[in-house]
């Protein structure tokens, strides 16, 4: 059974989660969540209400990470999902999850992005002269990375797939299980 790894934090967003958690499992792979530490963490909700200008963000399900960054041996993966919600604006600097995610970078490993999971691929340095899309609001944090922003559901640049935000679940896996049927 292939492996792939989802990091999560506190606040990571119980749609952009659960989906991928859920559908990889469905084809057979061994989904491994990872944390800063191995422990239970606190997933949120993420909406627009109509009338709001941003997101409202609600406590959701909690989710157990089975083993802390450090411990993680990139090798024994097959792919990486990067899952939103707020929880990527402090992953991003912790040091274990971006040597992780250089790994597969420099490997070109099947990763998938969703809304704010692109802050931790411009922290790794991974974006740079790629084209992406984001939640309009990590726009700038694309571009800052280096990448050519588009406002599209999914966008696939070599073996970097990424959407917008969990109404573009379907699309996004889609693609990054075909990715994953291809690198195995």
């Amino acid at each position: 059974m292939s492996r792939v790894l989802l990091p999560i934090g506190d606040a990571s967003e119980v749609l952009d989660t659960f989906y991928p958690l859920f559908r990889l499992a469905e084809e057979g792979h061994d989904v491994v969540v990872a944390g800063p530490e191995a422990r239970v963490y606190a997933l949120v909700i993420h909406e627009i209400p109509p009338g709001w200008d941003i997101t409202r963000e609600s406590p959701g399900y909690h989710l157990e990470a089975t083993v802390a960054f450090r411990d993680v041996d990139p090798a024994e993966y097959i792919g990486l999902f990067l899952s939103g919600g707020r929880a990527p604006e402090y992953l991003r600097y912790d040091v274990e999850l971006l040597r992780i995610t250089r790994h597969f970078l420099e490997t070109a490993k099947p990763i998938a992005s969703i809304c704010h999971g692109i802050e931790i691929l411009t922290a790794a340095g991974g974006i740079e002269g790629r084209r992406v899309t984001t939640v309009a609001k990590c726009r700038l944090d694309a571009e800052q990375g280096g990448a050519r922003y588009v406002d599209e559901p999914t966008v696939i640049d070599g073996h970097l797939v990424s959407a917008r935000t969990w109404h573009d679940n379907a699309p996004l896996m889609k693609a990054f299980v075909q990715m994953l049927r291809e690198a195995s």
